[in-house]
């Protein structure tokens, strides 16, 4: 594997349980950052195709009428 070194800013908490589950999983702390960022960037991050799936999700909802919008 290839890799590049990359350097970024953690907030303590951050670094804390990152070091928490490398010590409980006998693994380095790039290895957590590693597996998190994998893990993200595999994600479904195509928000159109979300939303599209949810449409119709609650067919009785409606939107106000007029005079609820009117009214402020």
């Amino acid at each position: 594997m290839s890799a590049t070194r990359t350097q970024v800013y953690l907030t303590d908490d951050q670094r804390q349980r990152i070091d928490e589950i490398a010590r409980v999983e006998g693994v380095t702390l790039a290895e957590v950052v590693r597996r998190a960022l994998d893990a993200y960037l595999s994600a479904d991050r195509d928000a159109a195709a979300s939303l599209a799936a949810t449409f119709g999700a609650d067919p009785g909802a409606g939107a106000p009428d007029r005079d609820e919008w009117d009214r402020g």
